[in-house]
């Protein structure tokens, strides 16, 4: 099994910054793809940004490009969501999951990740 636990989450005005964390462990894996999503009150889960974890292309949703920025630290077993320039619209739950079957594809579809975090929240007032 695969735990994810993430931190991070808050009470920011528009505009402000918060950087998540995501912290894997338990069963490993040769390479993985770590995401974030979101879901708010209301609405689908929806991607946010991906990172392969042995290297390669991030990927982001148009939404958060220029503002959000994912990382890992591979020492660590901990990935990171950067977000700047925060909007009401970001506010909702945020959730990190691992991909086990792909090695640098980043997949923008929730079904396609196996494990999952159980979610910080992200609340960002006007």
């Amino acid at each position: 099994q695969v735990q994810l636990v993430e931190s991070g989450g808050g009470l920011v005005q528009a505009g402000g910054s918060l950087r998540l964390s995501c912290a894997v462990s338990g069963r490993t894996f040769s390479s993985y793809v770590l995401g974030w999503f979101r879901q708010a009150p209301g609405k689908e889960r929806e991607f946010v940004a991906g990172i392969p974890w042995r290297g390669g292309n991030t990927a982001y949703a148009d939404s958060v490009k220029g503002r959000f920025t994912i990382s890992r630290d591979n020492a660590k077993n901990t990935a990171y969501l950067q977000m700047n320039s925060l909007k009401v619209d970001d506010t909702a739950v945020y959730y990190c999951a691992v991909d086990s079957t792909s090695f640098v594809t980043v997949l923008s579809r929730p079904n396609s990740y196996e494990y999952w975090g159980q979610g910080t929240q992200v609340t960002v007032s006007s």
